[in-house]
C-alpha cells in the first residue's frame, strides 16, 4: 500500500513549453511528456532534467508536438531505459517530428558554428541536443500503444487510461488512477486540449472522474472565433486573392494546420468555389504527416470518416501537388499566378516558406494568408504587424502583397472550453495550472476561482506536490 503520490513539474511550469511532469508512486516513477523548451525558454534544454533519467520506469506521451516530445531522444541518451506509452498515431507522428527536429538542430548548429569560427569563438556554440541516430534509439522505447478508454494496469495500485483530447491526431489527456491508503484517486494530466468542434479529428471528450487535475492554460484568457466564422473568412480571402491575380502564399505548420487547410480547399473544390489553380504542399514533413493521417481514419470525426468511406481523400484532389524535392520547390517560383503555396515554417522562421515570400511578397497582385499564431520576433510577426519591408536571406523585400490574418484555426481550447471541461469533473479537490504564460495563468486561475469554486494552484518548476 502507498500513502502518497509526489508530483513535480520540470517543464511547462509558469511557461508554455517543455512539458515534463514527474510522478513518484511508491517505487514507480512515471513521466508525463518530455518536451522541448521553445522560444525564450530554449536555454533550459541544455540544463539537467532535474531527475535521473535512469530512474524513470514509464514515460506517458500525450501527443506528438515538439514541446511535449522534443527531449525524448535526449532522455534516452542520458540513460532512460523504461517503456514509452502513447496512442498509435502519436508514436508514428513522433518519429517524423523528432527526425525533423534533429535535422533542423544540425543545420542550425552548422550555421552558428561557422559564424562563431569566423569570430574566433567556436566554443560559444553548444552542439545539437541529439542526432538522427538518437531518434532511432528513442523510438525503440515506444513499447506500449493504447486506444482511448483502454486501461493499462501497471500494478494493482496504479493504472492509466487515455481520453480523447481533440487537439491533434492521436492526442490524449491521461487519467492516472492510484490507490492511496486503500482508496482510489484519479489524477488528470490534460496535455494540450482541443475544441468541441474540429474539422478532421474527433472533438474533445469530457470526463467525470478526476480529483486532482493538471490543466493547460495556453489560451486561458481568451475566446476563439467559431469554426464556421473562420472557414468563411478563409474562403473569402482565397476568392478575393484569385480575383486580384498572382499567387497565394500560406505559411503553415506541418502537423494539423496543413491538413486542415487542404481539407477546406478540398471542400471548396467539391462545391465549385475554388477557381482552377495549382495547390502545392511544399513541405516534406507536412507530406509525411498527411500520409500518417490517412493511416488512421478511425480517429476522424463522422463527416471526415464518411468522406473516406465514400472513396474520397480528404486532403488530395486534382489541383493538389506534393513537392518533396528542392528542385520541385524551386520550380514553383517560376509560376506568376494561380498557385496556392502551403509551406513551413508556420512562423516563417526558416524552411521553404522564406523562398516563396521572397518571390511573392513584393508583388501587389499576390496574397499571404496567415492561419496560425505568429510569435514576437519572427518574420511572420513582422509582416502581420505591418512592416513595409522585411529582410529575407539578407535582401530587403518590400511588403506589397495583400496580407490576411485568420486566427480561428487554433487547435487549443479557449477559456470557455477549458472551463467547461474542468466543470464536468466531479468531486474535484485541486486544479493545478500548467502550460501557460504567467500572466495568462493568473487570469485563468482567477476565472476558475470565480466560477468553479475549486481550490487552484499554479505549479512552479520543481516544487513537490504531495497527494494523499
Amino acid at each position: 500500500m502507498i500513502d502518497k503520490v509526489v508530483v513535480r513539474s520540470f517543464g511547462a511550469a509558469e511557461t508554455v513549453t517543455g512539458s515534463c511532469h514527474l510522478l513518484e508512486v511508491g517505487s514507480i516513477k512515471l513521466l508525463v511528456d518530455c518536451g522541448m523548451f521553445q522560444g525564450h525558454d530554449e536555454k533550459y534544454n541544455y540544463e539537467d532534467f532535474g531527475f535521473n533519467p535512469r530512474d524513470i520506469d514509464y514515460l506517458i506521451v500525450t501527443h506528438a508536438h515538439i514541446d511535449h516530445i522534443g527531449r525524448i531522444p535526449l532522455l534516452v541518451k542520458k540513460g532512460f531505459r523504461g517503456k514509452i506509452i502513447s496512442t498509435a498515431p502519436t508514436r508514428n507522428i513522433a518519429r517524423i517530428m523528432l527526425l525533423d527536429a534533429a535535422k533542423v538542430m544540425e543545420e542550425e548548429y552548422r550555421t552558428r558554428y561557422k559564424k562563431a569560427l569566423r569570430r574566433g569563438h567556436p566554443e560559444d556554440v553548444p552542439p545539437p541536443l541529439y542526432d538522427e541516430d538518437d531518434v532511432y534509439d528513442a523510438m525503440e522505447h515506444f513499447k506500449i500503444t493504447l486506444d482511448y478508454h483502454q486501461p493499462f494496469e501497471i500494478t494493482d495500485y496504479l493504472k492509466i487510461t487515455f481520453k480523447n483530447a481533440g487537439h491533434i491526431l492521436g492526442s490524449a489527456y491521461v487519467q492516472i488512477d492510484v490507490k492511496i491508503n486503500g482508496k482510489w484517486k484519479s489524477l488528470i494530466f490534460s496535455g494540450d486540449l482541443g475544441l468541441k468542434e474540429r474539422l478532421i479529428i474527433k472533438p474533445l471528450e469530457f470526463s467525470r472522474n478526476g480529483q486532482i487535475i493538471f490543466t493547460e492554460s495556453t489560451y486561458g484568457n481568451r475566446k476563439h472565433k467559431t469554426l464556421k466564422e473562420t472557414i468563411k473568412e478563409f474562403k473569402q480571402a482565397v476568392i478575393e486573392s484569385f480575383e486580384r491575380g498572382g499567387n497565394i502564399v500560406i505559411p503553415t505548420f506541418a502537423l494539423e494546420r496543413s491538413q486542415e487547410i487542404l481539407y477546406v480547399l478540398r471542400h471548396m473544390y467539391d462545391r465549385g468555389e475554388l477557381p482552377k489553380c495549382k495547390v502545392f504542399l511544399d513541405s516534406p514533413l507536412a507530406i509525411s504527416a498527411t500520409k500518417i493521417f490517412l493511416q488512421f481514419p478511425e480517429y476522424f470525426n463522422e463527416a471526415t470518416r464518411k468522406m473516406v468511406e465514400q472513396g474520397k481523400n480528404p486532403f488530395i484532389f486534382p489541383y493538389v501537388h506534393f513537392t518533396t524535392t528542392v528542385e520541385e520547390s524551386k520550380a514553383i517560383n517560376a509560376i506568376d499566378s494561380g498557385a496556392v503555396i502551403l509551406a513551413g515554417s508556420g512562423m516563417c522562421t526558416g524552411g521553404r516558406i522564406k523562398h516563396h515570400l521572397k518571390h511573392n511578397l513584393w508583388r501587389p497582385e499576390c496574397s499571404v494568408i496567415f492561419v496560425g499564431y505568429q510569435a514576437k520576433g519572427t518574420l511572420g510577426r513582422q509582416i502581420v504587424d505591418g512592416a513595409k519591408t522585411v529582410k529575407i536571406y539578407g535582401e530587403e523585400i518590400a511588403v506589397k502583397a495583400k496580407i490576411y490574418t485568420i486566427n480561428g484555426f487554433s487547435s487549443h481550447a479557449d477559456q470557455p472550453v477549458l472551463l467547461e471541461w474542468l466543470s464536468n469533473f466531479e468531486n474535484t479537490e485541486l486544479i493545478n495550472i500548467v502550460h501557460g504564460e504567467p500572466e495568462i495563468m493568473q487570469v485563468f486561475k482567477d476565472k476558475i476561482d470565480q466560477t468553479l469554486k475549486v481550490k487552484t494552484h499554479i505549479m512552479k518548476k520543481g516544487e513537490p506536490l504531495y497527494i494523499t
